[in-house]
């Protein structure tokens, strides 16, 4: 038996997450449909660095996998691309000592957001960016930001329907960027709860409208209440761009 691990990118839009749900269309379920008809029907259980939620998009997941097949670890992209969906694409593949784990081993994961900062939608973005017409102050987010990083607990980030009980998590940056007509919030930490990048995202927006000032950030994490902290951003501008390793 040997294990696998690869770093897979897809297109969120039309998958209901990662995880395996009854009667919904997902990442994991794609990735054992195709690894179970390449073992002749044996099926493969896929392990990830973590869940993303509906219409989330990945750059960089990373998955393992154990086989049984002789197959060099530079054909598994091949192998495994010319039966994924048009939408699910692996980019690398790699054997590992059978004590990796793609989710318990993970130190460090990088989320993106992006928000299109102009008054006319652009239908070509649309699954893809968060469409966002207001007048904003991205020196304000900016001056917000560095307030989100280090450990704390995050349980005012976190949504009401986790079932996590630690909500201690370290963010080590939250990078504000302007890229033509776009705002990227760049977040990298140990790990991130429930939906944090996307409720961190919408209390940061709600900043640069005015709505909360940049100091309000420190007892926005104190409360430890969700409802102290702003909307949660839709899911469609989120992309995990990379999971880092030993």
């Amino acid at each position: 038996m040997q294990r696998v691990k690869a770093v897979v990118r897809y297109d969120g839009t039309h998958f209901s997450g990662w995880q395996v749900q009854p009667g919904k269309r997902t990442v994991q379920l794609e990735m054992e449909r195709v690894l179970t008809k390449i073992h002749k029907g044996e099926h493969v259980p896929v392990v990830s660095s973590g869940r993303t939620d509906s219409s989330v998009h990945a750059l960089g997941q990373v998955i393992h996998f154990d086989t049984t097949l002789a197959v060099p670890e530079e054909k598994w992209p091949k192998a495994l691309n010319q039966l994924l969906a048009a939408d699910v694409q692996v980019t690398e593949a790699a054997f590992v000592d059978s004590s990796f784990h793609a989710r318990f081993d993970a130190l460090e994961k990088t989320y993106r957001y992006r928000v299109h900062l102009t008054k006319e939608r652009d239908i070509f973005r649309r699954h893809y960016v968060y469409f966002y017409p207001y007048p904003i102050s991205v020196e304000d987010i900016k001056r917000a930001a560095p307030h989100l990083t280090g450990t704390h607990d995050f349980s005012s980030f976190c949504s009401s329907r986790t079932d996590v009980t630690d909500m201690v998590r370290t963010v080590h940056e939250v990078g504000v960027e302007e890229r033509g007509d776009e705002l990227l919030f760049t977040f990298r930490g140990s790990g991130f709860l429930y939906n944090m990048v996307r409720i961190m995202t919408g209390t940061l927006l709600e900043v640069g409208k005015g709505l909360r000032r940049p100091e309000d950030m420190p007892a926005v994490i104190e409360a430890k209440q969700r409802e102290s902290a702003g909307n949660t951003a839709p899911g469609h501008a989120l992309y995990l761009l990379e999971v880092r390793y030993e």
